[in-house]
């Protein structure tokens, strides 16, 4: 085992664990990593493995949540009562909202229209200013919606603004809070609805990336790197999911739009 190169998983695992949930996206920050160390790994398999490690963090994060959104679902289906209907129409709200960007996927993936742009690390920079902008504008949106008074054409419309997290460098997490904040949630009720999207949308992506993984020859020591990598991924991610909760229900994004603004600056002047 080399020290050197494990460090360097341990640093892209932290990587995506902290740009995961916040609004700078964890793909244009990986290639921008990439292009700083010129390291010599297999970036695409590594992120499909990191990703899974948020998603893991995710999932745990918001246990009690998506626990209590499964129960209500199947209770209303067979006893019909009440006061599992509001949980169970969440439910479907969560579909609709993640079908824009579902079918958008299947299109960019077929068609492999980001292939030119994909590995253009100035792209990363013009997103983040994209982000940095979308940030701004609702900055000072309170909302007054909370999760029993969404609708479909809100749910809808939070898909739609899901589509732009498709694109290289802009991030989905932030997309989806500024579309939630766009259709008058509350802080709070756009990042629950925004990372209830996340869950079964990271869970198909990695279905259609885990033959890619099977097919690849990788030798023990690589797997133990990887290994390290999900876990940092998965550790950091918890962390700061739980931080950035707090940032957003204090209104404190506007600091993400300072620091989109400056880091895409930065990669489009000198990467």
């Amino acid at each position: 085992m080399n020290i050197l190169d494990l460090l360097k998983y341990i640093l892209l695992g932290f990587v995506q664990g902290f740009t995961e949930t916040i609004p700078v996206s964890s793909s244009g920050h990986l290639m921008i990593v990439k292009r700083l160390i010129h390291l010599d790994i297999d970036f695409d398999t590594l992120a499909i493995v990191t990703n899974f490690g948020s998603l893991l963090a995710i999932i745990v994060f918001f246990r009690k949540d998506i626990w209590s959104l499964i129960k209500s679902f199947f209770a209303y289906l067979t006893t019909k009562q009440e006061q599992y209907c509001e949980e169970y129409r969440y439910c479907w709200l969560i579909v609709l909202g993640c079908i824009p960007a579902g079918l958008m996927g299947l299109v960019v993936s077929k068609l492999d229209l980001f292939a030119k742009i994909e590995e253009n690390v100035k792209i990363v920079g013009f997103s983040l200013l994209v982000t940095a902008f979308l940030l701004f504008v609702i900055r000072k949106i309170k909302g007054h919606k909370k999760d029993h008074d969404l609708t479909a054409k809100n749910a809808f419309m939070v898909g739609i603004f899901q589509i732009l997290g498709l694109f290289p460098g802009i991030s989905r997490s932030g997309s989806t809070i500024v579309g939630g904040m766009t259709q008058d949630m509350t802080r709070d009720t756009a990042f629950k609805y925004s990372f209830m999207l996340y869950i079964p949308m990271s869970i198909a992506a990695m279905m259609l990336e885990v033959g890619d993984i099977v097919n690849t020859s990788i030798d023990g020591i690589t797997w133990f790197y990887y290994g390290m990598s999900l876990l940092v991924a998965g550790v950091v991610t918890f962390l700061v999911t739980k931080w950035f909760r707090h940032v957003v229900n204090h209104g404190k994004l506007i600091y993400f739009t300072a620091y989109c603004t400056v880091v895409g600056t930065l990669v489009i002047l000198f990467l």
